[in-house]
């Protein structure tokens, strides 16, 4: 059974973007995007695990050429049926951990806003991250999204009363990490595990590491109801706090921004 397929084909990807708390993820990540891009001038850009394309046609409408493979096709179909007139941007079905349909440095940045959240072993994390680098040219960037353990220990299974069903069905360690399969459909991690994945690769370094929804996510009924001013204000206080080091383990998508060392 391919657990992902059935997941997306029933998951209103594009109405969770399009949530005042969906809108917080999206407006951090092209908050960063546009800042190490930089300018006006046309960049190569590569999404790995597109989704739907509200990353990859919101780039290519700036005039960017965009690549955007995406695993679903459910997904697939949906940001094909938005694309046309766009002709900057080119999609394909694929998984991000084969990319040799691209050439070695071939993208100024790579976007891996997804697949990480789907990726079960250390193993085919560091193949994920191994492909977008090698595709990635030296002092591009490369920007990867992950979920993190701790907001789903908080939301997931305290809040939502489902500790137990947790610790009987042996989805914990001892130390509270989410031990995820397959059939779970995402992996949660903790900072240390993506440092430690980091650390894997001698040819990139962090540049920042950011919450991209931060405390959105705990409070969403009270963000999707403000007014679009305090909405406004929401976004000021979070664009304030986002990189804080001291916050980054409780949001529910951090972004990890790595440079591609020129060596």
């Amino acid at each position: 059974m391919n657990y992902l397929e059935s997941y997306y084909a029933n998951y209103d990807e594009e109405g969770r973007l399009a949530s005042k708390h969906g809108q917080v993820e999206f407006l951090t990540t092209m908050k960063y995007i546009h800042k190490f891009i930089g300018g006006t001038e046309k960049k190569k850009i590569l999404e790995v695990g597109a989704g739907t394309g509200r990353y990859s046609i919101a780039l290519a409408r700036e005039g960017h050429d965009v690549d955007a493979l995406e695993y679903t096709t459910h997904n697939l179909e949906i940001m094909n049926s938005k694309i046309e007139g766009i002709a900057n941007i080119r999609t394909c079905q694929g998984t991000a951990l084969d990319l040799s349909r691209f050439a070695d440095e071939s993208f100024d940045l790579t976007l891996v806003l997804g697949p990480m959240y789907h990726m079960y072993t250390k193993k085919d994390k560091q193949k994920v991250l191994e492909e977008a680098i090698r595709v990635t040219k030296k002092l591009g960037h490369i920007l990867v999204a992950y979920c993190m353990n701790e907001a789903t220990m908080i939301q997931f299974t305290f809040k939502a009363g489902k500790i137990w069903d947790c610790i009987n069905n042996h989805m914990l360690t001892d130390d509270f990490r989410c031990i995820s399969e397959e059939k779970d459909l995402f992996e949660m991690v903790r900072l240390e595990e993506i440092d430690e994945l980091n650390a894997c690769f001698e040819n990139v370094k962090r540049l920042k590491i950011v919450a991209a929804d931060g405390a959105t996510n705990y409070m969403r009924e009270y963000i999707d109801a403000m007014d679009d001013a305090t909405f406004d204000v929401w976004m000021k206080y979070h664009f304030s706090i986002c990189e804080r080091m001291d916050l980054i383990g409780a949001t529910n998508h951090a972004l990890d921004i790595l440079e591609k060392i020129n060596k």
